[in-house]
Parts: structure tokens; sequence; C-alpha cells
């Protein structure tokens, strides 16, 4: 099955009315929410945290980042004994508010433990980011642990405030203290960038997961949207990360039984955070919510012989959540014929990974393991740890435990995983918790199972492997290749195949073959015509085998491409990576439209040449390249640079040496200069204030100026002679070029007014 083929499918995620990242919070909100209310004196105490060694944790990342046998990094902890005495209490409209404020420089985001939460009914706790964009909480009696402590979400920023909010007179009841700081150093929550632009794809908030994982609502995931429900994202204390799954009891009550790997338990699991529903809402998306958090559990069992650790959480699971409990298999039986992972890697999204083939007994490390040869689809990572692994009748035989199996570039590296097996966990502790009516039961479908689609008979699933990128010079027709895939059980032998044109009328394309479960073949849709600007074109599913599809998750694909039908150029942007490539971003432009992007990249990548062909209409540009850090992409890490060809292969502009940003202009006409014809205008004074002239002007040469984006300032007009003043003190100030044309070849020039 082709991994590299994507489709949107509409996942059933709900809409909560909580504002940010949480742990199940009880109403109310921060003073500052309400325009208005007093705030009070602002002034509170302010702890700083100490900073921390970035560079010494990035050159870790390239080895720790693969580790599956230990949980993925992402924060520092940092010891604190923040309590009552180290805040400012205040009287706001007769209510007692105590508030402190935590500052960590340089963080994307903060989290806290607490070691004593202890608050009278009645009391609330906010934690909000000291630019008053998102809070969490609050947080009351009722989030109260059996261990006394509280584990907080993720806020994002470099600073937050911490306000308890107390009725009057109740101020002694109040037990507080913090007793941990996490600093983020990846991005987290959503608040750094988002996007990476390397090889096309998009990255989650929480890490950076190779660029092979696949999302657990394309069509890869589409019979598994009940199962992909009981898995959460593990946060541990804050600092590192693994996965794991609600798992059911023979009770089927919706007791919060959570399975993870042995190897992921370490501290308190009581101030464990899990993030339920962290997954896009389609197949493309880079986001997902960070809202749906459950704080701490109680370790039930666990051993290193199968590396299983099964908790019980603090806290029920909402359901408004829409938690599902998975089944899982005991028995131990070598008759599993594939199988499928869920799983959070690098702390990213929710993905999904399928291997088509048996898996089988083996040890690894002196643990009992399902081995997996390789992924046909998808891969797991450091941060995967724990998450389950299902059978083809859709319960967990086993959690992982560590491997080999990556991303190598876009695609898989073909190694191997393993798993803990069920059935030895089933021997070491686990039964009683997972058959507390003593039925004897190695076997247990998930619950609740209303609704819970596991396979289909008849699911043709359609996808574009190939068109256009980016635009398209000079019109004529387009070629776009589809992908048929069979996800149902029945083998397909033909199909109607619907498609549209910008919303045209329906065309429709007939196919006839064999495709048994799981294979793949690729048509190509008839000729579209390219027309000037942008065209979408959408193909669906109209019929299989002479009846309809029976799941259409999958059935539809769209593609959007542009072309340039008239005059256009073929210049090409070259960017060579220097070792933070996450800092590096660029952007095109024309007439203040951003025309090219790319940005940020992964880090790690010195010397890596990522090319962009570039369809230009005629005109003048601005390419501008930043880098986030401030250093330029050469030299002191790494030798990065960047050119921009014009379509002869020449070079308009190369450079890498900069601070924040490196700005240029060139225009296409200017630059399609004649092979072999020297470049013999010149300009002075440079910069100029009232006039310029230009010298070695060619005979019978007309001059136009344009401001830096690209528009006319002037209209054309005509040089008399070799040399020619130009008058420039009506122009805008900043940088104006002045195209020279002649008969024989065309010019640019270009001037700073000051």
């Amino acid at each position: 099955m082709n991994n590299f083929f994507r489709i949107l499918i509409s996942s059933c995620l709900l809409a909560f009315a909580l504002p940010s990242i949480a742990q199940v919070p009880h109403g109310g909100a921060p003073l500052w929410t309400t325009p208005g209310t007093n705030m009070g004196n602002p002034a509170w105490q302010v702890h700083r945290m100490p900073g921390i060694d970035l560079d010494a944790l990035r050159a870790a990342y390239p080895v720790t980042d693969q580790v599956k046998s230990a949980p993925w990094r992402f924060g520092q902890e940092f010891p604190v004994d923040i309590t009552l005495s180290d805040g400012t209490w205040l009287n706001i409209e007769g209510t007692a508010v105590w508030r402190t404020q935590i500052q960590a420089p340089g963080a994307l985001a903060i989290s806290l433990s607490f070691a004593e939460f202890n608050v009278p009914k009645g009391a609330k706790l906010f934690i909000w980011s000291a630019d008053r964009t998102e809070y969490i909480g609050g947080f009351d009696h009722r989030n109260m642990k059996t261990w006394g402590g509280l584990a907080t979400g993720l806020v994002a920023g470099e600073a937050v405030v911490v306000e308890l909010h107390v009725p009057e007179g109740m101020e002694d009841a109040v037990g507080l203290r913090i007793d941990q700081v996490v600093h983020a150093y990846r991005d987290i929550a959503g608040k750094a960038a988002l996007a990476t632009e390397t090889l096309g794809t998009t990255r989650g908030p929480f890490g950076n997961s190779g660029n092979c994982n696949i999302n657990v609502n394309c069509p890869e995931g589409a019979t598994w949207q009940c199962e992909k429900r009981s898995v959460a994202l593990i946060i541990q204390g804050g600092f590192a990360v693994c996965t794991g799954a609600l798992v059911n009891n023979t009770a089927q009550d919706g007791t919060p039984l959570f399975l993870t790997a042995n190897h992921c338990l370490g501290g308190n699991v009581g101030n464990w955070t899990f993030y339920f529903n962290h997954e896009t809402e389609g197949c493309d998306g880079n986001t997902g919510p960070t809202n749906q958090t459950v704080s701490g559990a109680e370790l039930l069992a666990s051993s290193g012989a199968s590396d299983f650790g099964l908790l019980l959480l603090d806290e029920q699971v909402p359901a408004s959540y829409n938690p599902f409990y998975a089944g899982w298999d005991g028995t131990d039986a070598e008759t599993v014929q594939n199988t499928n992972g869920i799983h959070h890697p690098s702390g990213d999204l929710k993905k999904v990974c399928i291997d088509e083939d048996a898996p089988y007994h083996d040890n690894a490390a002196g643990a009992a393991v399902w081995w997996i040869d390789e992924w046909e689809d998808g891969v797991t990572e450091g941060g995967s740890s724990g998450s389950p692994l299902f059978d083809q009748n859709h319960r967990i035989i086993g959690q992982l435990y560590g491997g080999a199996a990556a991303c190598s570039g876009s695609v898989n590296n073909g190694q191997f995983d393993y798993y803990g097996r069920m059935g030895v966990s089933f021997n070491n502790g686990i039964t009683e918790h997972l058959d507390p009516l003593g039925l004897g039961l190695e076997v247990l479908d998930g619950y609740p199972s209303a609704g819970c689609v596991t396979s289909f008979e008849l699911d043709m699933g359609v996808g574009i492997v190939s068109a256009p990128e980016g635009v398209l010079c000079g019109g004529g027709d387009v070629t776009i290749e589809v992908a048929l895939s069979n996800f149902g059980t029945t083998p397909l032998t033909s199909a109607i195949l619907g498609y549209t044109v910008e919303g045209g009328a329906e065309q429709t394309v007939n196919w006839a073959g064999n495709l048994d479960q799981y294979e793949v073949e690729i048509i190509a849709l008839p000729g579209i015509p390219a027309e000037d600007g942008s065209t979408e074109v959408e193909v669906y599913v109209v019929a299989v085998n002479g009846t309809q599809d029976e799941n259409n998750f999958n059935d539809a694909a769209t593609v959007e491409f542009t072309a340039f039908a008239g005059e256009t150029f073929d210049f090409s942007f070259e960017l060579v990576l220097d070792d933070y490539g996450s800092e590096t971003t660029w952007e095109l432009r024309r007439l203040g439209n951003v025309v090219y992007s790319g940005g940020p990249y992964q880090d790690g990548q010195d010397g890596t040449v990522v090319t962009i062909p570039m369809c230009l209409e005629e005109g003048c540009y601005i390419l501008q390249v930043d880098d986030s850090y401030g250093d330029g992409m050469c030299c002191g890490y790494g030798e990065g640079s960047f050119t921009v060809f014009d379509p002869e292969g020449d070079v308009v502009y190369t450079g890498g040496e900069f601070n924040d940003s490196d700005l240029e202009q060139f225009c296409t006409s200017a630059m399609s200069v004649e092979e072999g014809q020297p470049i013999q205008v010149r300009i002075w004074p440079n910069p100029a204030t009232n006039s310029v002239q230009l010298d070695g002007l060619p005979q019978q040469a007309t001059i136009q100026s344009f401001d830096a984006l690209g528009r006319a300032i002037s209209a054309p007009f005509s040089a008399s002679s070799s040399k020619h003043t130009i008058d420039v003190s009506d122009l805008p100030r900043g940088w104006v070029v002045f195209r020279v044309t002649s008969v024989d070849a065309t010019y640019a020039v270009r001037c700073l007014l000051r």
C-alpha cells in the first residue's frame, strides 16, 4: 500500500468549551478575562528559572529521539519550593486573590507540578500566560489527588502567572506548594512554528516526527476510528513523553485502566498528564486539540517480562472526550495475520502504522515480544513507546518496547519494531485488573462497541499520486495520476470514477481490473487544461463492483494547481541548509503577494540542498530570507546559503551571511539577458536623493522605474544618449529598479533612494 497519498477524512472530533490545555477544569476564569474587572495591584513576586544549554540538548536529538526504550524528552525540569509566602495576597471585591509569577527565559511553554494542592470548596486555581493569551483551570477541590499534589498541562510562553481565588476568610485553609517548573524547549501547544516544509511535510506542535508518519485520520486509519479514541499522549511530569491506551475490563464499566510500557514508568505517575484526541481533524493537518486531558494515575501492575505497565487514571475520562476502551487478546497465539499501531511519535499528533504481514514471537533484552519485520505504512519513533499493537480483530496484543523502524527522509527505512506481548503480561499481574469479575476470559472486545466498524467488504479509496507542484509554466494539459486502493475484504474488479474541474460538469472514467485487499493501482485521468490561474480538480468514487462503496471516509480527493498560461520564466531557488534549519524561513513576493514560501526546516541537516522550481510571470520580485535566531545561515553553524537561478541557470543572486534578514529584488524580464551580452548599464550616485545618472545606455534605450513591489512608478521614456540624468526627487523612498530596454536586450539596475 502506498503511503505517499493522503485523502481528507471527516473525523468525528467534538467541540469543547475548555479555554486551553487543562486537566478537567471546573469553570471560572482569571480576573483579566473579564473586561473592566479590577485586577488589583499588579505587583507580584517573580521567580526566575536558570537558563538551559539549548545547543547541548539539540546536539543529542539525532540519537535520543529515536530511542524507543526511553521516553522522548521535550523539556528541562527545575526543582523549586514556592509556597503561599512567596506570592502576594489581595482582596478584590470580596475574594482573596493570591498571585505569583514564574519566568523561564526562552521557554516555548511552562508546566508546573504541585507537591501540595489542598484547597477548600469554593476556591479555584488558574495558571495563565503572562501575555494573557491563554489559561488553564479552574482547578478546585475536585482536582485534589490522593497523593496530595497536582500536575498541570502546558501553558505557552516564557512566563506564567499562578492565580488562586479563595472565599474571603478561608485563606488559612489553603495548602499550596510548587515543587517543579518545566521549561519546554521544543514546540509545544501550537504556539511555535507548526509547519515544517522540508519535503512538503507538515509537523505537529509537540514534536517533529518523521516525514513518513501517517496521521490517524488518513484513509489508512479509516477502520480504526474507535480504537484511536483509546490512545493518549503521556506527559511524564512535564518533561518527557510516551504513548498508551485505555483498555476494557470484563465488567465493561468504563474503569479508566490505561496500558503503557514498563520502561516508561519512572518517578511519580501521580503527576503524569494524559492528552486524549490530540490529532488532526483531517489527513493533512498539523494541529489538533490539546485541551482534553486527565491528570494523575496510580500504578496497578508492571513487569519487565513483557515490558508492560497498567495504570488506573485518577480521574474518570469525561464523556465529552468520547473515550473508547480497547479490547485485548491474551491468548498469545501465533495466529495473528496483520497488525496496526496507533501512537504519538516524538510527542507529535496521533499517527497510524500498518504491517500487512504476521508478526512472530521473539525475545528482546529479556522481554517476550512480538517482532514486526517491517511496516508497510508508517513507522514508530521515540515517544511511541507504550503505544498499543492491534491485531486484525482490533484487539490489543502488546505495547511498543523498542526497535529500529524510523523514517529515512520521506520514506520508511524498512527496519523492525518489537512489542511486549499481552499473553505474557497475563501471567505477570495484569489479569486481575482486566478480569475483575473472574470470568477467566482471555479475549475481550472494546467498549462501547456501538458504531464501531472494523472492516468493510467493499471499500475503494482514491488518492492523488501526482499533480503539478507549485506553478505550472506555459499552460497546456495537466496529467493527474490517481491511486485506487482496496481497503475492503472483497476483491475489486470494476469502478466508475467521477471528476470535476472547477466544480463543473461531472466527467467519468471506467476502471476494470483485480485488486485484492490493500493492493493499489495507479491510473491517469484524461488531460486537464491548465487555464491561467488556479484550477481545482475533485476525484471521487461513483460506484465499485457495480454498487455503492460502503465506506465514504476515503471516497474523494481534491488537488489544486496554478498555471500561468501567458509569458513565464522558469526560475529556481536553491537553499543549502545549515545546522539549524528550524530558524530559516523565506518568502518570494510580487506586488505585495506571497507567490512562494518555505521553512522552517529540520535541524541537523547541514549541507542538505532544497531546490524549489519557480514559475514566474514578467515583473519584479522581492526575495526575503529570515533567520529567527539572528545569525544568518553562514558560517558559524554550518555552511548554509541560498541562490536564485534564472532560466539559463545563471546566478541572479546568492547569499547566506546576514543577521536577521536578507532582502533582495530581481526582475524576470531584466534577468533574461541574452547569453554573452555584457551588463554595461551603471547608476550613480547610489544611494541617491534628488537625481541619478545612468551610464552605458544602449542605443534607442527605453527607461522605466519600478518600486520594491514591482509596481511601475513612472511611464516609459526614451534616452537620447549613452548617459541620462533622471530626477528622482518625487519618487518614493526606498529601493527603486530602473529597467532599461533596447532592441537587443533588457537590463535592470537598482538604487536606494533616501
